[in-house]
């Protein structure tokens, strides 16, 4: 895989509307203030929706995308995950989690708050899933929810899977990415099948008048890279 251009230096941490906040290179976030660990757009059982459909994919999306998190989970140690929608991939997911991705997630969820908030792809979930659903949720300042506010708005969302793209010296490199512009962030999906949207569309450039920056997650640092840097695909 081509290495990422060092075009910035920069550290995990930032402040989206004075909330600190900490860039995982999993794609989740952290907020010390609030001992909150933030993910975005799981989609697990992706790969089963898919193969009800005759698409076979390998079937083990769910496991991948709970490795990650897992460790992320292991590395901060929150007292709170809060899910910001589509964490399963449709209506049905949670009663094609297998046993053992079943028990995993509940091991994760033992000892803390774990709140789901409601996706278009998982409007609702059942109480067998543990933790709490809610459509949203205020937070120190911050509204937490799955779809952005069409108006500006103090805020963490997903829904976009937003992906960066840059080239220099000839080669690009597109990764996942947080995009914020300090009063609102787009997390990345974390799901192993979610894919990606490209930073410069217009589903997510409208969000942000002023323009923003994209925090690129490489190979064991996040890049800040300006959004004029950035490359349509």
């Amino acid at each position: 895989m081509t290495a990422l251009p060092q075009l910035k230096t920069m550290t995990s941490e930032i402040a989206v509307a004075d909330v600190a906040a900490v860039l995982d290179l999993s794609g989740a976030m952290y907020l010390p203030d609030h001992d909150a660990l933030i993910v975005a757009d799981l989609h697990f059982e992706k790969g089963s929706s898919f193969a009800r459909r005759g698409s076979l994919l390998p079937p083990y999306d769910t496991r991948e995308t709970m490795g990650p998190l897992a460790l992320a989970i292991e590395r901060y140690r929150p007292a709170a995950v809060i899910a910001l929608g589509d964490s399963f991939h449709d209506l049905d997911g949670p009663d094609r989690l297998v046993e053992d991705d079943r028990a995993a997630l509940a091991r994760l969820q033992a000892g803390r708050n774990w709140i789901w908030i409601t996706g278009n792809h998982d409007r609702t979930l059942p109480p067998s899933i543990g933790g709490e659903v809610v459509e949203a949720l205020e937070l120190g300042g911050l509204t937490l929810r799955h779809q952005p506010a069409a108006a500006p708005a103090r805020e963490l969302a997903g829904h976009l899977h937003p992906v960066g793209k840059v080239v220099m010296r000839g080669r690009a490199v597109r990764r996942r990415c947080f995009v914020t512009d300090g009063e609102r962030c787009i997390l990345p999906a974390l799901g192993a099948y979610a894919g990606g949207l490209n930073a410069c569309d217009a589903a997510i450039r409208s969000l942000f008048r002023d323009g923003f920056t994209a925090h690129l997650i490489g190979e064991g640092r996040i890049f800040a890279i300006g959004h004029s840097i950035l490359c349509r695909d």
